[in-house]
């Protein structure tokens, strides 16, 4: 048993590590997929949406090629199961889509920039982790699964793509090298199509981050994974709260930190590859902030703030939950399965970002 507890703790400062490159990069390369957005809605400016976009065709380039290698499958992961929650996908990721207009940012941004000294994040931090708490296991828990998780669609196979073209007669590996050579191609087209789109900080933003996201999977799926667990004589994960293999996700892991914190005393409880990749995000936000004198303390300006990023905050963590991940969750790690849940996600949280924008901007006409 010693010998797991050291590698439930080689596993948290591999992810630690990791998260600190994704915050140091997210910092310096301004990576957000709500900016993202809204740059899209506001300016018709598509570059950081091109940057997030090249992430997700590195990782669905390198989480096949691990597959290939026989390095890691995604049937392990939470992504991939053959029950598609559909009702939940696209309610969830709306939800986080609204909420993280209102908050300012996704669960990756906060991390980032509470890592550059912005107390509103960490106020969003806060009401994040609890409404995810409250979704996983409180009282929106019991709605989600009485009235959201029920409506689903069961399938003969997993949900993934490759997975549903094996189904209908393909050869496993060619259903893999075609579904992540069509969707992730289509996906690099599109990220390097402009001339803009190629400049130093998008090609390093969407390759580190697509990378590092790649990197987790390997952390978790294959260094992490033990086929027969002593105790249980059952394969396991070391490290993850979910006992499947994990990459980068930034709603229930912000919950899990704040139960960890809360509940330090009990001994069972330690720090997982979810928990250690937030706070490298942070860690890895401030070396960057304080190396380039970024650094900043923000506060709200008004009742008005405050009230709209706890809103937001609270949606987010409802609608990441809800939805099993978040734009870095699902919209990269879950995307990088080729799974049809994360690919509706993705869609419906560019939606309640894009149509919250717009309400905002007709109000903001309105009263002008």
């Amino acid at each position: 048993m010693d010998e797991h507890i050291v590698a439930a703790s080689t596993i948290a400062w591999l992810a630690f590590g990791l998260g600190a490159v994704f915050g140091l990069i997210g910092n310096k390369t301004n990576f957000c997929t709500m900016g993202a957005v809204s740059d899209i809605v506001n300016m018709g400016d598509w570059t950081r949406m091109r940057m997030w976009m090249l992430a997700i065709a590195v990782a669905i380039f390198g989480t096949a090629a691990l597959q290939f290698a026989g390095l890691f499958d995604v049937s392990h992961s939470i992504y991939t199961g053959s029950k598609l929650i559909w009702f939940s996908n696209i309610l969830g990721g709306l939800a986080f889509g609204v909420g993280m207009t209102l908050a300012s940012g996704c669960g990756s941004k906060t991390l980032i920039r509470i890592g550059g000294g912005n107390l509103k994040s960490l106020v969003v931090f806060v009401f994040l982790g609890l409404a995810a708490y409250m979704t996983m296991r409180g009282l929106f828990g019991v709605w989600r699964v009485r009235w959201l998780d029920s409506v689903a669609v069961d399938l003969d196979s997993g949900q993934d793509i490759p997975s549903l073209l094996a189904a209908a007669g393909m050869a496993p590996d060619t259903a893999l090298l075609a579904a992540a050579g069509i969707i992730g191609g289509a996906l690099l087209i599109a990220a390097l199509a402009s001339r803009e789109s190629r400049s130093a900080d998008v090609l390093l933003g969407g390759v580190v981050v697509g990378l590092v996201v790649l990197a987790g999977w390997y952390v978790s799926g294959h260094i992490g994974y033990v086929e027969e667990h002593p105790n249980t004589l059952e394969e396991a994960f070391i490290g993850t709260n979910s006992g499947r293999a994990e990459s980068f996700t930034f709603v229930a892991p912000i919950a899990y930190t704040l139960e960890l914190l809360m509940l330090w005393s009990d001994t069972s409880r330690i720090v997982t590859f979810g928990i250690a990749s937030a706070l490298g995000v942070i860690a890895g936000s401030a070396l960057y902030a304080l190396a380039t004198r970024s650094f900043r303390i923000e506060s709200f300006r008004d009742p008005a703030d405050l009230i709209r990023h706890i809103v937001g905050a609270m949606l987010m963590g409802f609608g990441g939950v809800t939805a099993f991940g978040c734009t870095v969750g699902q919209g990269i790690t879950g995307f990088s399965t080729l799974a049809l849940g994360s690919i509706l996600t993705t869609v419906a949280l560019i939606a309640g970002a894009a149509i919250t924008m717009k309400v905002q901007y007709w109000l903001m006409m309105r009263e002008g």
